[in-house]
């Protein structure tokens, strides 16, 4: 029998996954294992919430170290195929720790939860990184669209400075131990200096491109230019 939980501390399905999923940001999800279908069931006839973990390759599930880090995840809508199978989006809530995976009769893991939470920081210093990350991230954006003839609008970044690198991890080419670094992070501002190392290394060569990708367009006349979309 498990021991009692503290005041701190409470229980949260879990499903494991190859993904990371941060706060403040959406993801798809296409559920077919049975027991995950159950926990879906649960949830939808509940709190609409689960415990959305990132499981390395290779790894079992009660693996899993305590401390590791995961975010809830709310279901936002719900599709059931005629086969059982279904289609949901969930939005990504508060974090949390894993302290110990529980006993339990479901199908699924449970286990016992507390909240993973940021230090606070300064607030002037918070604002001015997350608007150096802002200009940079449209800076990279902008060109990346034009390498792809990509008319859509830049996704939009939060007000809130602890959310931005959240929300630019979870649009950016990065890998799930990095995703999941930032997600582990409980400073706002090193996890947005992690993640404009990222975007600075790729800005000069991505905007170098787009300017190429320009010229060629043109003919090599030399209507626009990537000053003209680095800004």
């Amino acid at each position: 029998m498990d021991p009692p939980l503290g005041p701190s501390v409470q229980t949260l399905p879990l499903f494991p996954l190859s993904l990371v999923l941060f706060p403040g940001t959406t993801m798809p999800l296409h559920i077919f294992e049975p027991r995950y279908r159950r926990l879906l069931a649960d949830c939808l006839a509940g709190d609409q919430r689960f415990g959305l973990i990132y499981l390395p390759e290779s790894t079992a599930e009660r693996e899993l170290p305590p401390g590791h880090v995961g975010c809830v995840a709310h279901v936002d809508s719900a599709e059931e195929m005629p086969d059982g199978r279904s289609n949901i989006v969930v939005s990504g809530g508060e974090r949390f720790a894993v302290e110990r995976f529980l006993d339990s009769p479901l199908p699924y893991a449970v286990a016992a939860v507390t909240a993973h939470e940021d230090i606070e920081e300064p607030t002037d210093r918070l604002e001015a990184l997350a608007t150096d990350l802002r200009v940079l991230f449209v800076r990279v954006a902008r060109a990346a669209h034009i390498l792809t003839d990509d008319r859509a609008p830049i996704p939009d970044l939060p007000n809130e400075p602890a959310m931005v690198a959240f929300r630019v991890a979870s649009l950016i080419d990065i890998d799930l131990p990095m995703r999941q670094g930032v997600l582990t992070s409980r400073s706002p501002s090193l996890r947005i200096q992690e993640v404009q190392r990222v975007l600075d290394e790729a800005l000069a060569p991505l905007e170098r491109r787009a300017s190429m990708h320009l010229r060629a367009k043109t003919n090599g006349s030399g209507i626009g230019s990537a000053s003209g979309t680095s800004t």
